[in-house]
């Protein structure tokens, strides 16, 4: 998908919300369980209720690979099911993918190409050359681990090189790399004090935000330091919108929880 396109849904839907598909069959309403494919039933009701209001939609990739087999049916038959009905929407495999050279562009060609997700979540640790093989095609983007949302990531990612916090020189090098402006960056809400700076780094590129909600990120906070002028964020939420209820209304409490963030999205982007 073209960024542009992307930011007409935007635009069109008054919201930058991205949906995590993250399915636990623990978690899901026990009646899905009689089902030939609990996982793809579970996602395309979230999907068939919500997708009016997510302008994505990102499986993480370790809630299908944990079933085998079976799990990467269902996550083949979701984004089938996306790209068929809702071919707008943009799709994110949070797979965290990143290695020598040839086997980047394979991990590639499997999520582009074999899978045709729009994007990739990458790890940037063994820098340039694993990388930059997922920004060789076009239309397709590559979503860099920057600053996450974890605790963990200050024994990292913060920490002082030369002068300069780890996950500042990762932004300030990548924006190097051939065909950068392909890149979009994963960016914690449990960090949005430090937004300000990172626009100065990167001030056009979409930023990719787990945290809201559940980890006790800041949607309000968020957008004052990291919206830029077509929007530049997609916030992600998982837990929150999928396991609203646990019993047979689990989609209609989906949407309800998806629509009030949608709609203080639109609230922020009729006063930006």
């Amino acid at each position: 998908m073209k960024e542009q396109d992307l930011v007409a849904q935007i635009r069109k839907k008054q919201s930058f919300l991205c949906i995590g598909l993250d399915v636990d069959l623990e978690k899901i309403p026990p009646h899905l369980l009689q089902k030939e494919d609990p996982i793809f039933s579970f996602n395309k009701a979230i999907i068939d209720a919500t997708h009016d209001l997510a302008v994505a939609y990102k499986p993480n990739t370790a809630f299908y690979e944990a079933y085998g087999l079976k799990g990467w049916r269902a996550l083949e038959k979701t984004i089938n099911y996306l790209n068929t009905n809702h071919p707008n929407i943009f799709t994110i495999a949070d797979a965290k993918r990143g290695d020598i050279g040839n086997t980047s562009t394979r991990y590639a060609k499997a999520f582009y190409e074999t899978m045709a997700f729009d994007s990739i979540t990458v790890a940037p640790y063994m820098g340039k050359d694993s990388v930059e093989p997922f920004l060789e095609f076009e239309d397709k983007h590559a979503i860099l681990l920057a600053l996450t949302s974890n605790h963990g990531a200050y024994d990292f990612q913060t920490k002082q090189v030369e002068g300069t916090q780890l996950y500042k020189e990762v932004l300030k090098t990548s924006t190097t790399w051939k065909n950068a402006d392909r890149l979009m960056y994963v960016v914690g809400a449990t960090k949005a004090e430090y937004l300000k700076e990172i626009r100065h780094i990167i001030p056009n590129n979409f930023l990719l935000v787990p945290g809201v909600g559940a980890q006790g990120g800041s949607l309000k906070e968020v957008c004052t330091y990291g919206l830029n002028d077509h929007v530049g964020l997609l916030i992600n939420s998982s837990r929150g919108i999928l396991y609203a209820s646990n019993g047979e209304d689990f989609a209609e409490a989906a949407r309800t929880k998806a629509e009030a963030l949608q709609q203080e999205m639109k609230d922020i982007l009729s006063k930006a």
